[in-house]
């Protein structure tokens, strides 16, 4: 049951830490966010540090917010497999990319949110 546990918390933290650099580009505090998702900033902060699991509607609303795609989100959350999609337009490599960065302890978070900025210019859209 830890290990179930343990890999829920990963993706959680993960989770948090992709909300918070998306959040970080987009130039928005968690008041901010909080009021265009209709969240508390509170609750947001929680996500953010890995505390809380949100539920599919708040991850849908946080990605409209941030002007992210829903699956992108899911993914991040564990809810969704990048395999099951296909994976035909390279998401799953952005997500494994997006990933790593986030987790790279030698890099501080301004040097992280500019790596994925650089990187997401990169990318065709």
């Amino acid at each position: 049951m830890t290990e179930v546990n343990d890999h829920f918390q990963a993706h959680a933290t993960a989770l948090g830490a992709f909300l918070r650099s998306q959040r970080e580009l987009a130039r928005l505090s968690l008041r901010q966010l909080g009021d265009l998702t209709s969240l508390s900033h509170a609750y947001l902060s929680q996500v953010e540090r890995g505390m809380h699991q949100p539920s599919v509607r708040a991850l849908k609303q946080i990605a409209e917010a941030l002007n992210v795609s829903a699956e992108t989100v899911l993914r991040e959350a564990g809810l969704l497999d990048a395999q099951d999609e296909g994976d035909t337009d390279g998401s799953r490599i952005t997500a494994q990319v997006t990933a790593l960065i986030q987790a790279d302890s030698r890099l501080s978070e301004s040097q992280k949110a500019a790596l994925l900025a650089v990187y997401d210019s990169m990318l065709p859209k």
